[in-house]
Parts: C-alpha cells; sequence; structure tokens
C-alpha cells in the first residue's frame, strides 16, 4: 500500500515530455497516439512521454483480448458511442467526463524494473502521489494470492492488483503492454457522471442484468467528484498527477507536443482503431 508517509525510491533523475491536451479527441485518435509515440519512444527520436487526454465523442475502449459480442451495438449507434480496442489487457471502459493518462518509456527504465507487476506497481505511485496532492485519501489495492476473476464485461467494477481505491471502492483503473522492450501504462480517472453508464453499451440478456450490472458498477466505482465532494476539472486533475509524477519518479518534465513524425504515424494507425459494429 501507497500513502502520504511512505517512503519513495531512490530513481535516477530524467528528464520526459509532458503533453497535457486540452480539447478532446475521438478514441480512435487516442489510441493511435499512444500507439505511435510508444514506436517514437522505442526508436529514440522523442523523450519518454507522459501524456493526459480527454475523448469526444464519449467512447467504449475495449481490451486487447475482449470480444466485441459483449457490446450492445444498436446502444452505441443510437448514441453515438465509439467502440475502439486498447493495445493493453483488461475489460470495457466508457471513456467520458474523464481525464485519461498515457505513461511512455521503454521496459529497461529502472522505474518500469521487474516483473509486469512489480514496474505497474511501481509507474503507478506517480498516481497516487498525484492524488494525494488533492487531498484525496487513496490505496493500491494488494495482490491478492490466486488472483481474482471478474465475470463481468466492465472493467471498472472490481479493482485489481495495484489499481487505485478510494473510500473502499475503485477510483482508477491501468493497463500496461511491454512488446518488444517498449513500455505503454495508460488508464481511467472518472472526474463526473454516472459511473453506471457503461452498462448501457454491454450486452445483456434482459433489461433486468443490465439494471442490475449499473447498480453494482455504482456500488463498486466512485469519481473524482464525488470523493472530493466538488467540481473537479481537467486541468487541475492534470497538474496534480503531472506533479505528483515528478515527485514519485524523480521527473523533470518538459512541456511539449508531438513531432511531424508522430503526428503522420498516428493519422495513419487511427483508420485502423475504429470498430465497426
Amino acid at each position: 500500500m501507497f500513502t502520504a508517509s511512505s517512503r519513495l525510491p531512490d530513481y535516477p533523475g530524467a528528464n520526459w515530455r509532458l503533453i497535457i491536451e486540452t480539447g478532446a479527441h475521438a478514441g480512435a485518435w487516442n489510441m493511435a497516439v499512444d500507439e505511435s509515440i510508444m514506436e517514437a519512444v522505442a526508436a529514440d527520436r522523442v523523450p519518454p512521454t507522459l501524456r493526459f487526454y480527454q475523448w469526444d465523442p464519449a467512447s467504449v475502449s475495449l481490451g486487447k483480448r475482449q470480444p466485441l459480442a459483449g457490446i450492445a451495438a444498436y446502444n452505441c449507434r443510437r448514441d453515438g458511442v465509439d467502440v475502439v480496442r486498447r493495445p493493453t489487457g483488461g475489460l470495457a471502459i466508457l471513456h467520458t467526463d474523464e481525464l485519461t493518462y498515457s505513461l511512455i518509456t521503454r521496459a529497461d527504465d529502472p522505474r518500469a524494473a521487474g516483473a509486469i507487476l512489480d514496474s505497474y506497481r511501481q509507474l503507478s505511485q506517480g498516481l497516487v502521489a498525484g492524488l494525494l496532492l488533492l487531498r484525496v485519501d487513496v490505496e493500491m489495492q494488494p495482490v491478492s494470492p490466486g488472483g481474482s476473476h471478474n465475470s463481468s464485461a466492465a472493467c471498472f467494477e472490481a479493482p485489481s492488483a495495484y489499481e487505485i481505491t478510494a473510500d473502499g471502492r475503485k477510483l482508477m483503473g491501468s493497463a500496461q503492454t511491454r512488446p518488444y522492450g517498449k513500455l505503454l501504462q495508460h488508464g481511467s480517472l472518472p472526474l463526473s457522471g454516472d459511473i453506471g453508464r457503461l452498462a448501457e453499451y454491454l450486452a445483456f440478456d434482459d433489461e433486468s442484468s443490465r439494471q442490475t450490472q449499473a447498480r453494482q458498477l455504482r456500488l463498486r466505482a466512485t469519481t473524482l467528484g464525488d470523493i472530493l465532494g466538488r467540481s473537479v476539472s481537467f486541468e487541475e486533475t492534470a497538474d496534480a498527477l503531472a506533479q505528483g509524477f515528478s515527485r514519485a519518479l524523480n521527473l523533470h518534465l518538459e512541456p511539449g507536443g508531438l513531432s511531424s513524425g508522430e503526428m503522420a504515424d498516428a493519422e495513419r494507425l487511427a483508420e485502423t482503431k475504429l470498430l465497426v459494429l
């Protein structure tokens, strides 16, 4: 568990790029940008990067191996909700009224040392440190022996190892992929709204099951606004999380944007990210 009194690791200092996108983008573009940055970092064309971004229109993202059959296609088309696939694992997330972060470096970064769960825990300390700056009392869930099985298609129904909870409910979920020495970790922080809305876009046998899922989501997960008891903006949250990452991982964050090469790669990749319903 990581709390305000926890001792932070003594990482060597490093210079990373910070990208804070104040405008929202479509889900296909957001996933394409994460992938284009990952490739550019791996090729040493750009420094390791911390990115904060938003979504418009609302989008459901599926884990890398999650079947599309679990999505309520008609409801998504009716409400103009896009469906995209993440390069990381996990279950469905509805991205709206939230801050999403991505952290891209190389697998040999000392902050990513050890097995996947080790690096996931180490990198996620930046999230906890940032939330503490917002005066949110949070915990990272410990690894449960043997793990747990979540039969739902909803990622926010239950916390997994090292995901972040507040008042006993899931606040942040993250996932990581490390293909061929690259490393991408990204995750979602709901800022406001009804956490049960995801159920509207998942497939169920009947409406009663859908409503049961929505109630479970509201019981087991929460938003930053609910925890703080006030409205909190994307900009305020991004600033706090950037400070948290800088402190916890000993980073100098240099504000910047995408290179022309990253933009070109993202434009090409975006055409492949939107799932056809």
